[in-house]
């Protein structure tokens, strides 16, 4: 079997990564631990204001202002004149302002503005959370110059010093402040993008110049660099990669509208460094296309069992997982009912999510501009169906719109992909047929631990709440065993290449 190999940088590099790897999983913990506490000091009303119309403002800012630059500039790996690709990659700033000038007085005159005695200093915290995304943008070519270079010990780091800092503010906020009330979230979401900001920013100017940017022949070696700038006789930016950039911007317009923009950018860099856009299958190296297929057919299964895993266990314990993190506030009323219908479409979002960043990799201009006509289409119908569904089963219906549109979406991937190998002899779309003795596994961890959660869970106390938690415990034993007794190709992909951080170049 032909192993995606990608070369790590070295024992001390994969030292180092290891210990990046632990510092994430204790700043998640930490961060996890941050929110629950958090979420036992404030209002049903507020946390529904934070969570749905200001971070979708800060969302849907960020990704039109920035997404289709990351997807043009990151194709191609590190092959392009990196100072015209800044020069490029600095228009996020203007665009942002653009959009953000626009969106807050969507947000502020169009949308229905929360009752201000019950939710006070909405309209200077729409302002402030626009102003966050805006800071966040600053850093935008930093974040690309690392993702192209595979510094992904950097990413790692700052986004969870940020989100760190962000819900230690919170809680000392909340806790010695709570009349402030949005004032306090925006504050919190100022310094997560100030501290992003911040490291990329530290980072760069002691890397740039530095022997080891020398001895990897970085692109760039001053901190002026990184400012825009042009050199007589060359054009100032990269015009391919421009109109690479307003064909994707077209496309995540439309996006935007049919999801958050969900995206699994580190395998988008990887599937986009392996292949040659718009280039049939039969004439690009073949050893890359055997490398980019058989990743392609671990991941899809990766993402297929673990989505599998959480939509069977997600049905039995939704109720008790809000109960123990968020108390009554999230475990009563559509809660359990809004988070188990969630759970089945994380498997829709994971699948797309993977397809996705294979087919935007592997397309051509061509074919992304005939792509964006198929998202106005799935854009309108997702929104007949929103509001259709919706009137009928209110937030569940939401959910259920998406899981349509999101089918749909990978319906057209699904059908992409199998036109791009058709002519080859690899067939990637395997990876989305479980072993049958994985399928009967997780049909009866479904039913033994429904009926655990209708017996045990979750009003009898917590001894009762620890037998239904100890019944999941050995269902998910039994099915990780028999995950790795069926699905030994997957298991020595998460081995060999997941498990090992992705070293600087691929060989």
């Amino acid at each position: 079997m032909l192993q995606p190999t990608i070369t790590p940088c070295g024992s001390s590099a994969r030292a180092r990564n290891r210990g990046g790897r632990r510092r994430g999983v204790m700043f998640r913990v930490l961060t996890f631990l941050l929110n629950a506490f958090t979420l036992r000091f404030v209002s049903k009303e507020l946390i529904g204001v934070v969570n749905v119309r200001l971070t979708l403002l800060y969302s849907t800012l960020v990704f039109l202002s920035r997404e289709a630059f990351r997807r043009a500039c990151l194709s191609g790996g590190t092959d392009h004149n990196w100072r015209q690709v800044i020069n490029l990659l600095w228009l996020t700033l203007p665009l942002g302002v653009l959009w953000a000038s626009l969106l807050v007085c969507v947000w502020l005159w169009l949308l229905e503005v929360p009752d201000p005695l019950t939710i006070p200093h909405y309209g200077p915290a729409v302002g402030l959370f626009a102003l966050a995304a805006l800071q966040e943008l600053l850093a935008e070519p930093l974040w690309v110059l690392a993702q192209a270079h595979m510094f992904v010990r950097l990413k790692v780091v700052a986004e969870s010093l940020a989100m760190v800092a962000k819900c230690v503010l919170t809680v000392v906020l909340v806790v010695s402040a709570p009349q402030w009330g949005l004032y306090i979230f925006s504050a919190a979401q100022l310094v997560y993008t100030g501290f992003l900001v911040l490291c990329y920013f530290v980072y760069f100017l002691h890397f740039l110049g530095s022997g080891e940017a020398n001895r990897k022949y970085f692109p760039l070696q001053r901190v002026a660099d990184l400012l825009p700038s042009s050199v007589e006789g060359e054009p100032v930016i990269d015009w391919t990669l421009a109109r690479l950039t307003w064909s994707f911007f077209k496309q995540s317009f439309l996006k935007q509208i049919l999801t958050e923009g969900e995206r699994y950018e580190s395998f988008y860099v990887f599937f986009a460094k392996v292949l040659e856009r718009g280039r049939d299958v039969r004439q690009q190296k073949q050893e890359e296309v055997a490398i980019a297929a058989e990743v392609l057919e671990c991941l899809l299964k990766l993402v297929l069992v673990i989505g599998l895993i959480i939509t069977v266990f997600g049905y039995a314990y939704s109720h008790l997982a809000l109960d123990i993190y968020g108390g009554s506030l999230l475990s009563s009323g559509a809660g359990p009912s809004l988070l188990r219908c969630y759970s089945s479409y994380v498997l829709l979002l994971a699948i797309n999510g993977i397809t996705e960043c294979f087919v935007f990799a592997a397309m051509s201009k061509e074919e992304v501009d005939r792509y964006n006509l198929v998202m106005l289409a799935l854009s309108i119908s997702f929104l007949l169906l929103s509001y259709m569904l919706t009137w009928w089963a209110g937030g569940i219906g939401f959910i259920l719109a998406n899981c349509l549109n999101m089918g749909l979406r990978i319906l057209h991937s699904l059908f992409y992909i199998h036109r791009y190998f058709l002519s080859s002899q690899w067939t990637p779309l395997l990876g989305l047929r479980p072993s049958p003795l994985l399928l009967l596994a997780l049909a009866l961890s479904a039913v033994l631990t429904a009926l655990s959660e209708g017996v045990f869970c979750c009003d009898g106390g917590w001894l009762l709440r620890l037998v239904h938690i100890a019944v999941g415990a050995g269902c998910l034993l039994g099915v990780l065993v028999t995950v790795l007794l069926t699905e030994t190709k997957l298991v020595q992909f998460v081995r060999t290449q997941l498990l090992p951080r992705y070293g600087k170049k691929h060989t």
